[in-house]
């Protein structure tokens, strides 16, 4: 089934398929794994007194007059009022006229859809008609809710995953037994169906437990079997401090930090003491990873050896580029730096290749690109990789393999607890900057209600004017997905129509954009010809504007405080004020003070650790944390108990059969080995 295409299907065609690719589903086994985002959950109707705007809910009235049927031009509009308890509630559906027939005065239904305020009055807009005995029986149960894009949406997706798993054949289970004795763990085809289609919340949450586990236990045995601790491996590429790289700091415009020069101690240490360096080096956004980077690199340059440092977009691939040519061309350094990126023309890249290969470049700066096939290094010794958690373990190792033993540090401004981060990295030494530069003006933080958006967008219109600008974050990318969330694609018209006639300029920007048009919207925000970016989560990196200097996240309650964090470092990065307007979109008054704890502190571990204190295995109804690592399901802060576990038993297991050759291990061998050709599939080699 691995290798079977999903237009293999019946009612899939080249055009749907096309749209599946798009949500990276090409092969009925990635249906399979293609996991819903959240779940509509068909809960207990509400008294209109309890419903609150904006949120899905579901509430049984009974009718004391037949419905009104009105016209707005050509278009029929029925609507009927509740009233309870002194709250009135307007419930319509346009273009539904037959209802008026169909909801006689003193009948019972329950009606569910979202509720929203209009001109003060609560009103349940196009809501599903139920009987009571209909709604009961659905009452309690989950409706899977999948990452849509424009023209595949909801049903569709659910229609042909439920056709994949009428059709499949059932896979062997690989787990021993034992193991999942003593953790309480779901049968693998059981926890895959479920994980799709539960009954009922309790089989969802043991579903997600099997499949989590699994997550992070194939994730440590294939970090454990790619890479063995550097204790164990010597270096052929020896150091000495030149001095190159203090006579830089010597005369920089800023003194580094206490944390700066312990961390560039640290990696000296490494870099001189003979055996191969790795070394994760963690700090905020803005803590001044890059110039510890360069400094590292520039020594690299300076003992006759190429260094290369991989970033994760092509616009802060440049960015880094430029940076490092300024810095040389300031203070007269003859080293070499090359930009290597996907998207060159061919000409430029063969003449890149050509100055690598022949060492005419010194330093190697770039995205994917650096790990083609056709790229060959001279005396490759330094291998940095730029936010550590958007490169797997596996492409990680495909460039260090690029040169001869090379050293390897990786920097991540994700603010992982130390007790997670030694799992999570268990090859590698861990350096933290935990301080900000002194001239850091801190992020004013607001957290605030719906009601005051109109508020924060005049706001946002004031900065721009002063020259700033902004971003936008919703949690979603089009409406359809979960409708009482924001979304990109509505917001940003909702916006363009706010500023018409001012000359603010509006921008959207998602992950299912392709590549060269996400590079060409961030460098215009860059470049400042785009005011405002409504934006998801992809730009917690990859972009570096210090003119930015308003950060709103609407349905803030719904992410990770340590992604929170992260998001709002993309502002404060230059000399003016910047300010970051937390929305709580649901209202709730514990969210509200959940995200209250982003407004006492700036330092991302204090946060780091207090999201892993506050979000326990039942938060599953929020937005996943973006992209920690390779993980479809699992989230560190979540499942922290999961993924403590699942590397222990992991450790245990390879202490007892290192290479898994006992036959007992045979299916789990298996499986460990298409999860590795996955993976590497997924970086194109």
């Amino acid at each position: 089934m691995r290798g079977h295409k999903i237009t293999e299907l019946k009612g899939i065609g080249a055009k749907t398929g096309e749209l599946f690719a798009r949500l990276g589903v090409k092969t009925i086994e990635d249906m399979i794994h293609f996991y819903p985002r959240a779940y509509d959950e068909f809960k207990a109707p509400v008294p209109v007194r309890e419903l609150i705007p904006d949120t899905q809910a579901a509430v049984r009235v009974t009718l004391k007059k037949d419905p009104d049927l009105l016209r707005y031009g050509r278009l029929p509009v029925t609507s009927v009022s509740v009233q309870e308890d002194g709250i009135s509630l307007s419930v319509v559906w346009f273009n539904m006229p037959w209802l008026k027939k169909q909801l006689p005065a003193g009948s019972t239904f329950v009606f569910r859809g979202h509720i929203a305020k209009k001109r003060g009055r609560l009103t349940l807009e196009q809501p599903e008609i139920y009987t009571e005995d209909q709604y009961r029986t659905k009452e309690g149960t989950l409706q899977p809710i999948y990452p849509q894009t424009k023209g595949l949406g909801n049903k569709t997706i659910a229609k042909t995953v439920r056709q994949v798993f009428e059709t499949r054949d059932l896979a062997r289970e690989y787990l021993p037994e034992s193991l999942r004795a003593r953790y309480g763990l779901a049968e693998y085809n059981f926890a895959v169906d479920r994980i799709h289609f539960p009954e009922n919340r309790e089989e969802l949450m043991y579903a997600r437990k099997r499949l989590v586990f699994d997550e992070f236990f194939l994730f440590t045995l294939s970090a454990r079997f790619l890479k063995e601790k550097k204790e164990d491996v010597m270096s052929r590429n020896r150091f000495r401090i030149t001095g190159t790289a203090q006579r830089v700091l010597d005369h920089l415009p800023y003194e580094l930090t206490h944390a700066q020069k312990t961390v560039l101690n640290e990696i000296f240490q490494d870099l001189t003491g003979g055996r191969v360096m790795k070394r994760l080096v963690q700090g905020d956004v803005g803590s001044g990873k890059t110039i510890i980077a360069v400094l590292s690199l520039l020594e690299c340059a300076a003992n006759g050896y190429q260094g290369a440092l991989m970033a994760p977009t092509e616009v802060l691939a440049k960015q880094h580029f430029e940076s490092v040519s300024e810095l040389f061309r300031t203070f007269d350094i003859h080293f070499k730096p090359v930009l290597l990126t996907g998207s060159m023309k061919a000409k430029e890249k063969r003449e890149i290749l050509e100055k690598i290969r022949n060492h005419e470049a010194d330093l190697i700066i770039g995205t994917h690109a650096l790990i083609s096939e056709n790229v060959k290094y001279d005396r490759l010794a330094l291998v940095i990789t730029d936010e550590q958690h958007r490169f797997g373990v596996n492409q990680r190792a495909v460039l260090e393999e690029k040169g001869t033993e090379p050293h390897m540090m990786v920097m991540s401004a994700t603010p992982i607890p130390r007790t997670l981060a030694i799992i999570l990295y268990g090859d590698l030494d861990i350096s933290v900057i935990n301080e900000l530069p002194a001239k850091r003006l801190p992020i004013r933080n607001a957290v605030v209600g719906t009601d005051y958006r109109p508020n924060a967008w005049r706001f946002i219109a004031k900065e721009v004017q002063k020259g700033h600008q902004a971003y936008v974050i919703c949690p979603m990318v089009e409406p359809g997905e979960m409708q009482d969330l924001e979304n990109v694609l509505d917001y940003s018209e909702k916006l363009t129509a706010e500023y018409q006639g001012t000359g603010i300029r509006v921008a959207f920007l998602h992950g299912q954009m392709k590549t060269d048009e996400k590079n060409r919207i961030m460098e215009a925000f860059a470049a400042g010809d785009i005011h405002v970016l409504v934006s998801t989560t992809v730009i917690e990196v990859g972009i570096n504007v210090p003119n930015a200097t308003v950060m709103m996240i609407e349905d803030a309650e719904r992410f990770g405080l340590a992604q929170l964090h992260q998001l709002r470092g993309r502002v404060g990065r230059g000399d003016a004020q910047s300010y970051c307007i937390m929305v709580n979109g649901s209202g709730d008054e514990h969210a509200g003070k959940r995200l209250e704890i982003l407004k006492k502190s700036d330092d991302g571990f204090y946060i780091a650790e207090e999201d892993l204190k506050l979000r326990g295995p039942g938060d599953l109804f929020g937005v996943r944390q973006s992209g920690e690592l390779e993980f479809r399901l699992g989230d560190i802060y979540t499942d922290a108990e999961v993924l403590k576990t699942a590397a222990a038993e992991a450790r245990d297991l390879l202490e007892r059969d290192p290479k898994l050759e006992k036959e007992e291990n045979a299916d789990l061998k298996r499986m460990l080995d298409g999860y590795l050709e996955d993976k590497f599939r997924e970086i194109n080699l």
